[in-house]
């Protein structure tokens, strides 16, 4: 059988090079350029047309990260690629999934609508704010989980008398799903959000005290959740506080808060490149975990055992 054909677009090249080198297979090679007044312009340098490609680009903004990936799919389409999957390691704009107040756009339906229409034939993303977006697409969507890379680190770890928390009332079912594996007690964070992007915590569901906390998210976009809610965990009585989400967005003050938290460090992944280092953050790859459903779907092979959050 022929290996599948990779491409890249430019919001994280290095991931997407990390993808190929564990799948033995070079990127192909694609141009990408901006005009001077900023138009973007893509051209596939080889033949790919018959070629089953993944196209690998997060889209988180700027907005130019969104329309390359849509780009790139149509140039693919044009260049009469047999089947083009758009592999999105961070699904922006996955937090607009409804209409939550008057006059706003549902916008991650606008997304997938975009990314359907240019030409995507599947997509494969991780960790999604909503999972519920699958059912935006009317193509295959493979959802895929961090949760084994973050298991296996924290169990390395060795953490003593441990338990998971969520930020929020939302993640519950996603830090339901640690504690599980962790065989640990469950804690939950009711919080009130007087204002877009600032959180106010209000109540903790469950005992915190003398224990050690692993708080879980799927991003981490100001901080202000989740470092509010180290604090609040902190104040009843827990000892060391850890953190673990999948997309470090980290906009605004969002490094700063973390440093100046109580938060022993926070593990991401590499889905979204870091604009800056700090000692509180350790990335985890997971550019295998990507690797393995890429290889997986070029050989019509189910990948089912990368969904399960709930695996031991």
């Amino acid at each position: 059988m022929s290996h599948p054909k990779l491409v890249s677009g430019r919001s994280n090249l290095k991931f997407a090079e990390a993808v190929a080198a564990s799948l033995a297979i070079p990127l192909a090679s694609v141009r990408i350029k901006n005009f001077s007044d900023g138009e973007m312009w893509v051209k596939y340098d080889e033949n790919i047309r018959g070629e089953d490609l993944f196209i690998i680009q997060s889209t988180m903004p700027p907005s130019d990260n969104l329309f390359e990936l849509l780009m790139l799919i149509d140039a693919a389409r044009r260049a009469s690629a047999r089947r083009i999957t758009a592999v999105i390691p961070y699904f922006g704009y996955a937090r607009q999934d409804r209409k939550d107040q008057p006059r706003v756009a549902i916008t991650s339906k606008l997304v997938a609508n975009l990314i359907t229409e240019a030409g995507a034939d599947r997509v494969i993303s991780m960790d999604l704010h909503a999972p519920q977006l699958q059912g935006f697409f009317d193509i295959p969507f493979d959802h895929l989980y961090a949760s084994n890379t973050f298991v296996k680190y924290f169990k390395e770890e060795k953490i003593k008398n441990m338990t998971v928390a969520s930020p929020d009332v939302g993640g519950t079912k996603m830090a339901r799903s640690y504690a599980k594996r962790f065989n640990s007690d469950l804690i939950v964070i009711d919080k009130r959000r007087p204002a877009p992007n600032v959180a106010e915590v209000m109540n903790i569901i469950g005992d915190p005290s003398d224990k050690n906390v692993i708080l879980i998210d799927d991003l981490i976009d100001t901080a202000g959740t989740f470092t509010n809610a180290a604090y609040a965990l902190k104040k009843a009585g827990a000892k060391a506080i850890y953190g673990a989400c999948t997309h470090p967005v980290l906009s605004g003050e969002a490094i700063k808060r973390i440093e100046d938290s109580p938060l022993e460090c926070v593990v991401v992944t590499d889905t979204i490149p870091l604009k800056k280092k700090s000692n509180k953050i350790r990335v985890r790859s997971v550019a295998r975990v990507f690797a393995e459903a890429i290889k997986r779907t070029h050989e019509d092979k189910s990948i089912s055992s990368l969904f399960d959050t709930e695996k031991s």
